[in-house]
């Protein structure tokens, strides 16, 4: 059942349940961060509306920096500010940002620990008909591999609005995922967000899988948690895991001994995503069967979101499947 502590959308199961792209909490969010603090600055790479500074730009002008095409220089500019006293947030899509720029980021910004806050957009394979070019499925890795730096993937639009504002009042380098395709509203502004912590949003009465998921993907992670229970009689627990780094290490450590067996899911590569942080931590500290359920080192290709998902094996049905698969491992 779902957790009634996480004080979740209680419709979120409903045929018509709302949904939003995880860009658009980015937007309401930088516009909060702006009103609450001054020193907030928005720079992007000529994207404002698919990136949604658009609000921002519009209400502080004055405050807001459009780079044009040139995401190399708009990490080196943003650096500048962040050592000065500013809160820079630059946007772009993920695959430039940090796709095109890494070397920038890791050098002026994650090297001198510079305050800045990265959106990258369009992240994952839901991007859909703009094909492999433009569907950014490595930056976790890319990015949580670099000193100083933290990465947040909010699992719908509120708690994307609540990692940006977040984000604007912890000092130093952050990575913020966004997807462009409406998800399921799964969260409340009651739902409980902190950085560096994962939050249980399913929970059966005997859990025989842990299933650990991040971003809009975490919606079929609930389906399934409840298809197992319901029609498989299978117990699960579902842990929304928005901070990848940091990792709330303790809680995931702490269930899987417990639980005995994990799925990770993620609209990433399998390898140094939150597969591959959850895989490193469990083998140092309470090694456990373990599926991962995300892209399987290969690149997508142009098609329908849905149509992109099914093919990828990243459905209920196929994390359903990689649950009875850790399952069985365990026994």
């Amino acid at each position: 059942m779902l957790n009634p502590d996480a004080k979740l959308n209680p419709h979120l199961f409903d045929d018509d349940v709302a949904q939003a792209p995880t860009r658009n909490g980015y937007g309401e969010g930088l516009v909060a961060a702006g009103d609450a603090n001054r020193n907030v600055v928005a720079l992007c790479a000529d994207l404002t509306e698919s990136t949604r500074v658009e609000a921002f730009a519009k209400k502080y002008p004055e405050r807001f920096f459009e780079m044009g095409v040139a995401e190399q220089n708009m990490a080196t500019v943003a650096a500048g500010l962040g050592i000065t006293g500013k809160i820079p947030f630059i946007a772009s899509y993920a695959t430039f940002s940090p796709g095109r720029n890494w070397e920038q980021i890791r050098t002026t910004i994650a090297y001198n620990d510079a305050n800045v806050k990265i959106a990258g957009h369009h992240a994952g394979i839901s991007v859909g008909p703009d094909g492999a070019t433009h569907q950014a499925t490595e930056d976790i890795a890319m990015m949580r591999a670099l000193p100083n730096m933290k990465v947040f993937v909010p699992c719908d639009a509120i708690e994307a609005r609540k990692a940006t504002l977040a984000s604007a009042q912890i000092y130093g380098p952050i990575y913020l995922r966004f997807q462009r395709e409406k998800t399921p509203i799964m969260t409340t502004d009651e739902t409980p967000f902190i950085p560096g912590t994962a939050e249980i949003f399913w929970q059966s009465k005997k859990p025989e899988v842990l299933i650990i998921g991040c971003g809009g993907l975490l919606y079929n992670a609930l389906l399934a948690a409840r298809e197992l229970e319901e029609k498989e009689e299978i117990g699960a627990s579902v842990l929304n895991c928005p901070s990848i780094k940091p990792l709330d290490e303790k809680k995931i450590v702490e269930l899987a001994k417990k639980i005995g067996a994990v799925v990770t899911v993620e609209e990433h590569q399998v390898q140094g995503g939150l597969g591959g942080a959850v895989a490193e931590v469990l083998a140092k500290y309470a090694p456990t069967p373990i599926e991962f359920i995300g892209m399987q080192d290969t690149f997508g290709e142009s098609g329908a979101p849905e149509e992109l998902i099914k093919k990828y094996g990243m459905t209920p049905k196929d994390i359903v499947m990689a649950a009875k698969r850790a399952i069985r491992r365990k026994k």
